[in-house]
């Protein structure tokens, strides 16, 4: 392996060519060398406008690539595991968006195909795990600045109402909870670094596009902790995170989409005091991608294993099957 992970990015997506390619261009680690659309002309205005050598009209002619090592899949939800998958195939390591696919039981198949192909990393893409105020809030929750974690409630939501995009057609896997609420399904797990033992959910879905517009949900977890979010299409643009202690509690303000030119804030609140935390201007996809990167050339794993995927997608079915019975489930 070469000093640097060779790149080829799979659609030109809009989050793609927006922020991760350009994030990711930015990495010490990382050439981006090759991009794919099913239209060749529109691959060849984002290579040129993102100065990427080599652009392609297929996505197959990408993977068939020998000089690519690694591919970032940001297609649409249904398309995930699909072409995950077939990158495997092609030999190629794989960084994919979330949630890594349709439902748990697509999830596995993906992680049981990855056993095939021992040698190549796969990563969920949850960039907000690499940014440092999240690492911060999860090292404050260790060291006991907030005593001892009880609860942690999110709220996420966006306004839109478009039809034709891809995040409210139902069918290919639109709707707030699998956008944005595996956010706040995965806040949670990744400060407990445990997983929902029972959960109980309400979905509002949009009667002509059928995606949920407005989906909330209480996960039980181990030792009597909860978690709470709300998650919407439909709704004033809002995020936020808390994280609740017997002895404080900390705020994340931006939880999610940390502005790479702007400094961020956390708050650590306690009876005694309150501290914010501001943090530097900083890309999270540029660290997630030199972090993926890593592996690939030290040969080691990678921070999210893909089993942490097939368990967050586990979650997300319950709530699905909770709002539709109206009951609580048991994961």
């Amino acid at each position: 392996m070469e000093a640097k992970v060779r790149w080829g990015i799979l659609s030109t997506a809009k989050i793609g060519v927006q922020k991760v390619i350009p994030a990711i261009q930015n990495g010490k680690l990382i050439s981006v060398d090759a991009i794919a659309s099913r239209n060749l002309q529109k691959a060849k205005e984002v290579a040129e406008l993102l100065s990427i050598s080599k652009s392609y009209g297929s996505y197959e002619e990408l993977l068939q690539d020998p000089d690519i090592d690694a591919i970032y899949n940001p297609l649409p939800n249904h398309m995930h595991v699909p072409w995950t998958i077939r990158a495997l195939e092609a030999g190629k390591h794989v960084l994919c968006e979330k949630p890594i696919g349709m439902d748990a039981q697509e999830a596995q198949l993906l992680l049981e195909a990855t056993q095939k192909y021992p040698h190549l990393k796969v990563m969920e893409a949850f960039m907000y795990r690499f940014h440092p105020q999240w690492q911060k809030v999860r090292e404050f929750v260790q060291t006991g600045e907030i005593g001892e974690v009880a609860t942690i409630n999110s709220f996420f939501s966006y306004y839109n109402i478009a039809p034709d995009n891809i995040r409210n057609q139902a069918d290919i896997g639109g709707g707030a909870l699998m956008d944005i609420g595996c956010y706040c399904i995965s806040f949670p797990r990744f400060i407990f670094n445990e997983e929902p033992e029972q959960l109980v959910a309400d979905m509002d879905f949009d009667p002509l596009m059928k995606t949920d517009r407005l989906s909330s949900a209480i996960l039980k977890f181990p030792k009597g902790k909860t978690s709470t979010f709300t998650c919407s299409t439909q709704l004033m643009p809002y995020q936020r995170a808390i994280i609740f202690g017997d002895k404080g509690k900390i705020e994340v303000e931006i939880p999610v989409n940390a502005p790479p030119t702007e400094t961020v804030k956390i708050t650590l609140e306690t009876k005694e005091s309150k501290q914010v935390f501001a943090f530097e201007p900083i890309d999270q996809y540029t660290l997630q991608g030199e972090a993926f990167s890593k592996a690939i050339i030290e040969n080691t794993e990678v921070p999210t294993p893909l089993t942490d995927a097939v368990n967050n997608m586990k979650v997300i079915d319950a709530i699905i099957k909770s709002s539709l019975n109206g009951q609580w489930i048991t994961i």
